[in-house]
């Protein structure tokens, strides 16, 4: 894969969004995409690479809930096998239902999102 490129495993190679700027700034001015389970907010970025973040409110219930949550967004991402086009910053945020499903029911939705955002090729 090139070097520029960011694969599935984006989020162990690329680096993930840490700074409250990023997160701010992404849902700001970010394209948003939503399900009952998932929303995500896609940015391009001037940094060069992918990068992603995962959050989950309070609203998600306690820290258990919250990190089983923020899980099973990671596992569905990891699970993409599409090669991301460009440099963007992608932030996945948790809503309540997201507690209740498995990471295999999220892979379609976050395939979604991201071909609509155009983070993925429609080369399939």
């Amino acid at each position: 894969m090139a070097a520029d490129g960011c694969g599935a495993n984006c989020l162990r190679r690329a680096g993930t969004i840490t700074d409250n700027c990023d997160f701010r700034r992404a849902y700001a001015r970010g394209k948003a995409f939503t399900n009952p389970a998932l929303v995500t907010y896609v940015r391009k970025n001037r940094a060069g690479i992918c990068r992603v973040g995962i959050t989950a409110s309070k609203k998600i219930g306690n820290a258990v809930q919250r990190n089983r949550a923020r899980r099973v967004i990671r596992a569905a991402y990891l699970a993409v096998p599409e090669p991301l086009s460009g440099h963007y910053d992608i932030v996945f945020v948790a809503r309540t239902r997201t507690i209740g499903v498995k990471s295999t029911d999220l892979i379609p939705v976050i395939r979604k999102h991201l071909r609509s955002a155009g983070v993925i090729n429609d080369g399939a």
